[in-house]
């Protein structure tokens, strides 16, 4: 019972932690405009995400534009936007085998040993998810922070940590716990013993010695 409620809350975690890394991905906020220069008076904040930027308003008015061509884009960020799409889809997968391994249901009912090996074989998927999106986001926001203490970097073009960033961090950070916690459901080895064999009784004496 104690590794079922175990293999449970794996499960709910990783697929809260796949849940976030869907809505990071989607979120335009990966960086947002910095405002560090004492001279700097806008009326708009400014975001940057994996597939558009926006702009808000002082009036609360978001407009987003969606960037027109991909391959205008930098590699750094086609290649951050490869690493989420690859978490997501390995997070789908992830999510119907350990759903196949898992105890509460069904299915092969009759392999235990093979149901088991599933939930194992769908964390292992959770924590390369996970992973993947873990570096995905490092990666963006060590470039973000980079540019930010470049000096080189015009004042009014420096941007900090979005949102987005902090969301695909900790939703990272779940689906690896979660795909641990399933593959800690992993079947021990039984030490088989070969069966017994009966040893034969011993033939009567018959009292005479044979040479």
């Amino acid at each position: 019972m104690a590794s079922g409620g175990l293999q449970l809350l794996g499960f709910v975690m990783a697929f809260l932690g796949w849940i976030g890394i869907i809505i990071s991905t989607a979120m335009p906020q990966w960086k947002m405009a910095s405002y560090a220069g004492d001279n700097i008076v806008t009326a708009q904040a400014l975001y940057e995400g994996l597939w558009m930027s926006c702009a808000m308003q002082s009036t609360g008015q978001i407009q987003c534009k969606v960037y027109d061509s991909l391959l205008k884009l930098e590699s750094s960020l086609q290649a951050t936007r490869a690493l989420m799409v690859a978490s997501i889809l390995l997070g789908l997968v992830g999510m119907f085998v350990a759903v196949t391994g898992m105890k509460c249901m069904k299915c092969m009912e009759d392999d235990q040993v093979k149901k088991m090996r599933m939930a194992v074989f769908g964390g292992v998927i959770f924590i390369i998810s996970g992973l993947a999106a873990l570096v995905a986001t490092s990666w963006y926001g060590n470039r973000v922070a980079r540019a930010f203490y470049d000096p080189y970097t015009p004042v009014n073009t420096r941007f900090e940590f979005g949102s987005a960033l902090f969301i695909g961090w900790a939703a990272a950070s779940l689906a690896i716990l979660g795909g641990s916690f399933l593959c800690c459901s992993c079947p021990r080895r039984e030490t088989s013993y070969p069966p017994a064999r009966g040893y034969p009784k011993n033939a009567s004496s018959t009292g005479k010695d044979y040479v």
